[in-house]
């Protein structure tokens, strides 16, 4: 699907994911000292904290948001962005927005550990395409999935596509059998790690930050994550292989603390709210223009694509784990998630 298809697709589902959610002020908190007679004289700054490198298609939306926020509240706000694990680990960042000394971050199923359905967003072969993810954000499982979020603690802003995640190895891995015994490297997402065990593999629990020298080191033997997120941590020198597992396509959304996000003036949360508005298209059309790039990359890079992976089998290994791992009532909302994308 190219952009200017999606685009035409998305837009109801961005009038009901980001025009659409309430702006009614709350309890103001130590950010919001210029709020009231003083709020033109004092300027509030918003940390946000990723995981990528700064050159990476979500910290230019990062800053593409930042640059909007900025421009429309006149300076009154603005967000200081600190990437590749300046402040710390997705983990340590989440934990940072509650606590209040970070404000911003981009996110998914890390979430899980506060809001459970956030693991549907990159639940394993949950989501064929693009335009599944985008009928899903549309639907009323997609709103189950944000009010969550919200009620967290996390307000999403914008959503942020990915590119599948694969396998990525120094022998070529085709099948569940030959995944058995691999030293995997996982981010602490719950769901992940049960899928990957009942695969065979043996799970390693660390920060991105971390992964190149454990690869290095061995450590570890074995990561798994997009192709544009493979290149830009240079994973290419540690990995001869690419196996197109292809077994998350998912989203992330770019969030900001509920209590942060009430404790500005009404009219400053409207203007946030138009800023990610607008950021959204530049962040679909940045993912299109570039989601086909990075697997040439790596190629140039001397790595390896396996392209002879049984996905189904994959799907199959961990079919049981999900289906284990989520309770009654959320497994019904992943078979909704998979049943939005039957006919495309």
């Amino acid at each position: 699907m190219n952009f200017k298809n999606f685009k035409r697709i998305a837009s109801l589902g961005l009038a009901l994911a980001l025009v659409a959610i309430p702006t009614g002020c709350g309890n103001k908190n130590k950010q919001d000292q210029g709020a009231g007679k003083d709020a033109g004289e004092k300027q509030i700054v918003w940390k946000l904290s990723d995981i990528v490198t700064e050159d990476h298609n979500w910290n230019l939306g990062a800053k593409d948001f930042a640059k909007r926020v900025e421009e429309k509240t006149g300076g009154k706000l603005k967000i200081d962005i600190y990437p590749n694990s300046e402040l710390g680990s997705e983990m340590e960042a989440l934990n940072g927005i509650l606590s209040g000394t970070v404000d911003m971050t981009i996110s998914a199923e890390s979430m899980s550990n506060w809001a459970p359905l956030a693991d549907l967003m990159a639940a394993p072969y949950a989501y064929k395409n693009e335009e599944h993810i985008q009928k899903v954000l549309s639907s009323d499982v997609g709103d189950k999935i944000k009010n969550q979020i919200e009620d967290s603690g996390f307000k999403p802003l914008m959503y942020q596509l990915r590119t599948p995640r694969n396998l990525t190895s120094n022998k070529p891995i085709s099948t569940p059998e030959e995944a058995r015994g691999l030293k995997l490297r996982l981010s602490n997402t719950p769901l992940a790690i049960k899928c990957w065990e009942a695969v065979g593999a043996n799970v390693n629990v660390m920060a991105l930050n971390e992964v190149f020298t454990a690869l290095n080191q061995g450590v570890i033997d074995s990561q798994e994550n997009p192709y544009d997120m493979i290149y830009n941590s240079s994973f290419y020198e540690v990995q001869k292989y690419a196996n197109e597992t292809e077994h998350v396509v998912g989203y992330l959304f770019f969030i900001v603390g509920e209590k942060q996000f009430n404790a500005l003036p009404e009219e400053m949360q409207k203007q946030v709210l138009e800023a990610a508005s607008e950021s959204q298209e530049y962040i679909n059309k940045l993912y299109f223009d570039t989601k086909d790039d990075f697997k040439q990359k790596l190629i140039e890079k001397g790595m390896t694509i396996n392209e002879n992976v049984d996905k189904d089998a994959f799907r199959k290994a961990m079919e049981p784990a999900i289906k284990e791992y989520f309770d009654a009532d959320s497994y019904k909302i992943y078979e909704e998630v998979v049943e939005l994308g039957k006919d495309l």
